[in-house]
């Protein structure tokens, strides 16, 4: 397991927790909201590593943009930062534009 995959796992724990203790519903939301994000952020990660292993465009990519050697943290990273560049919007709205971002086009970009 990796860190992403134990801080997701974490966060679950939290939540189911704080349901079962009938917490605060707002603490509950938001939670699940950023575990949602969290997930589509992690999934997509692993989609572009993937396909980066065969791409030596892509891991060329990676480097050029300063992220360094293809790595999971490091292409997590460059996920990460490029999700939360994506125009605010409603919660499904935003974990749907992860989800149907391409993330290699903008790394050759």
């Amino acid at each position: 397991m990796d860190d992403y995959e134990k801080e997701i796992a974490d966060l679950e724990v939290q939540i189911e927790q704080l349901v079962e203790a009938e917490g605060d519903a707002k603490t509950i939301a938001e939670l699940s909201m950023q575990l949602e994000i969290l997930k589509a952020i992690y999934a997509r990660s692993l989609d572009l590593l993937e396909r980066g292993k065969k791409d030596s465009d892509l891991r060329f990519g990676l480097r050029m943009q300063g992220y360094g050697d293809w790595t999971l943290d490091n292409v997590y990273a460059f996920v990460y930062e490029r999700a939360v560049e994506l125009e605010p919007q409603q919660h499904g709205a935003f974990v749907g534009g992860i989800k149907t971002t391409d993330f290699a086009l903008l790394l050759n970009s």
